[in-house]
This record gives C-alpha cells, sequence and structure tokens, in this order.
C-alpha cells in the first residue's frame, strides 16, 4: 500500500534513536541506529495519511481514537521528534501549517474555558491538595508533590521580595493559593484575576475558609482590564498565565504591568518558554490550549528596557516541570474510571497523551520553564545577593 511504502522511506531516514512499527497488516519493521524507544502499533492505514500530513495532529489525534498504541514510554515518542526535528517533518507540504486559533481579547475567555472550566472536580483529582497547576519546584527529587508545590508558593514569593503588608496583583491567579499564602504568610492585600468561572468560585471559597478574604480577592476579569480601576500595588505576579497571553501580544502584557506595578515596584513572570520562535502546535492548539503560544527569552528580554524594567534575575526550571508533569500523569492515570465516566475513553487518552508528550518535552529539552524576575525602574531597596531563596 502507498501509505506503508511512504512512512517506510519516511522513517528510514532516522539518524538518532530508534522506534519500531507494527503495521496493520501484522508486518513488523525496526528504523533508526539504535534500539527502539517504543513500538508504534498502527491499526488503520488512516493514521500514516494523518502523520504525513502533520505528525502532531495525525498521532495525537490516531492514540486518543484508539488507531495508534504505544508500546513502551509515551514521553519516549517525544524523545524521537526532538532528536529527529529535520527527518520527520510533514510531507505534505500544503498542510504543514494547520491553521491555528487566534489570540484575540474577545475570544480568550473562551479559550480559558476550554482548559479550565472542566470542573474542579476533575483537577481536585490529580493536582495536589493546593490546586497549584504550574510548575512545582523540588529540592530532591524524592520531595512529594505537595511538598514540591509549597516550595514553588515560597521561592515565588521570596523571589517577590514581599514585605510585610505590602499589595499584590496576581495576573491569572489559577485557584488562589499564591495570593492566599502571601496574606497569610505576609499580610499581604490584593487581588487576583482569571477568565474561568471554576477557579473563582474556588478560589474566594478558600479565601473565606483561610481566613484572608478581607484582604484578598478573586475576579473574573480580564488581566487587560485591571488597569482601567486606576489601583497600583507594590508587587505583580503572573504565573503558568503568560502562555495564554498568544503570540505578537506581550507588549500588551508588559504596559499592563507597568500601569498596575509602583516605581520601584518587583515582578515575577513564571512561563513555559521555548528556544525559538516557532507557532503552537497545531494538536495542542486544537485540543489543549487553543490561541496558547509559547515565548522566547530573547522576545521577553527585548521588551522589558520599553517600558523600563531592569532585569534583576532569570532561571529555567526544565527539569522540575518534568518531575511535576510526571506526578500530575501518575495522579491522572489512578482516577482512569472516573475520568472515563465523566468524559470518554477518547478524552482520557488525549489528555494522557498530552501529560506524557508534556513530561516528555520538559525531559528531554524541548520546552523550558522561564522565571524572570524584574524591577519598574531603579531600586536601592534589594538585598545584594539571592541567599535568603535559598534559606
Amino acid at each position: 500500500m502507498p501509505e506503508k511504502r511512504i512512512l517506510h522511506a519516511h522513517l528510514k531516514r532516522l539518524k538518532n534513536g530508534g522506534v519500531k512499527v507494527k503495521y496493520w497488516d501484522g508486518d513488523v519493521q525496526t528504523y533508526g541506529p539504535a534500539d527502539p524507544y517504543v513500538t508504534l502499533h498502527i491499526k488503520d492505514p488512516r493514521v500514516v495519511r494523518k502523520m504525513l500530513r502533520s505528525p502532531s495532529l495525525g498521532i495525537g489525534e490516531s492514540y486518543a481514537e484508539g488507531l495508534l498504541d504505544v508500546e513502551g514510554p509515551l514521553t519516549d515518542v517525544v524523545r524521537l521528534g526532538i532528536e529527529n526535528p529535520s527527518q520527520l517533518r510533514p510531507i505534505v507540504r500544503a498542510l504543514t501549517n494547520p491553521k491555528l486559533h487566534r489570540n484575540i481579547r474577545a475570544r480568550q475567555k473562551g479559550y480559558i474555558a476550554h482548559h479550565y472550566d472542566l470542573g474542579n472536580d476533575f483537577y481536585e483529582r490529580w493536582l495536589d491538595k493546593q490546586m497549584l497547576y504550574t510548575c512545582a519546584y523540588f529540592r530532591s527529587p524524592k520531595d512529594s508533590l505537595e511538598k514540591a508545590q509549597e516550595q514553588k508558593i515560597d521561592y515565588v514569593l521570596k523571589k517577590l521580595r514581599l514585605q510585610k503588608g505590602q499589595s499584590v496583583a496576581d495576573l491569572g491567579c489559577g485557584w488562589g493559593t499564591l495570593l492566599i499564602t502571601a496574606a497569610k504568610k505576609y499580610g499581604a492585600t490584593g487581588i487576583g484575576v482569571t477568565l474561568s468561572e471554576e477557579q473563582v468560585k474556588y478560589a474566594n471559597a478558600a479565601a473565606k475558609k483561610a481566613g484572608v478574604h478581607k484582604q484578598v480577592k478573586f475576579e473574573l476579569l480580564n488581566y487587560q482590564a485591571l488597569p482601567e480601576r486606576g489601583q497600583m500595588f507594590d508587587r505583580v505576579v503572573s504565573v503558568g498565565m503568560m502562555e495564554h497571553v498568544g503570540r505578537g501580544n506581550h507588549h500588551t502584557y508588559f504596559e499592563t504591568v507597568d500601569a498596575l506595578l509602583k516605581p520601584g515596584g518587583v515582578s515575577v513572570a513564571h512561563f513555559i518558554s521555548q528556544q525559538k520562535e516557532l507557532p503552537n502546535d497545531p494538536w495542542i492548539d486544537k485540543y489543549i490550549f487553543p490561541g496558547g503560544y509559547l515565548p522566547t527569552p530573547r522576545e521577553i528580554t527585548a521588551l522589558l528596557p520599553r517600558y523600563d524594567f531592569r532585569l534583576t534575575d532569570y532561571e529555567n526550571l526544565r527539569p522540575h516541570y518534568a518531575l511535576t508533569l510526571h506526578e500530575w500523569r501518575e495522579r491522572f492515570n489512578k482516577h482512569r474510571a472516573w475520568v472515563e465516566k465523566k468524559f470518554d475513553k477518547k478524552f482520557f487518552r488525549m489528555w494522557d497523551f498530552w501529560l506524557a508528550c508534556s513530561e516528555g518535552s520538559f525531559k528531554y529539552g524541548g520546552i523550558d520553564l522561564s522565571h524572570f524576575v524584574f524591577t519598574k525602574g531603579y531600586t536601592n531597596d534589594l538585598p545584594l545577593t539571592r541567599e535568603d531563596w535559598y534559606k
């Protein structure tokens, strides 16, 4: 069959690693100079046609639909792709750039709801007890997810150089843990904004339970609308939000931070980044994070001087996200029956594939986790060293 001949010729070009393929007709072939990382069981020639048009969409959709199975670590599917970028490009050039979701303000709430409003009961099954859905901070690979997430919150607050009674704006506040912790530990006041209705309900209830609801509040609000209130803050933070700003929109993000942050104030931006300015992965854009984009460090760094933001620290926490995703996926798989009942088998396989591929991307260097710390203008009031971050 032509599909088999074309894929065979394509995979013979592998220069690194190896893969075994079980074809729908019972034929088994091995490709690459090394022992196979995984075995792909292709059950239908339609899988090949999809893969040749877009490896990402083809593999992702076929796996979710059960037309493709993987024997071995799913993370190694990503490893193979990262190690052979030029060999695994799409063959059908007319379809190499599937149409991606445009990230404009009018559509952002819908994009956020697509992912984050699947139900708090869903996320409660496999996140840590504080409902933190961003990279944890592991002082040791043996740390529990709960401990590592507590360490992440503490680490971000230390990087903010937060002082007692200061005000904080949390852009893309998630389920509220960072701001609630700032209120409890530092007596901070502030506001958290998100476009997820589920997150707002949860965060306000959590603040009330923690006894800090008079200090901090959470609102269903686009971060771009916050400056319209005329309020300024001592600190501005975003954790896992920059990925949703959209390609070409990062000047809007920094204009917002500039309007919110007091002179001499400190801001921390924690986000997934990439090495080169590439568009969103088509499968992730279609099924997981519509309208998303992973900025590069150089894109962000280039914008800072426009607003007189002074970069005081940059850190790449890539290995920490691989560990975080590994923990999430293990917990997610323990609730397979529940997830399939609430959604369906296709949904479970889709999310399992996404979690595994994300872990693989961090583990094998496809993407990074960036921490930017910057001040608005100069300030001579901050400690001279970072030693207090690690105590």
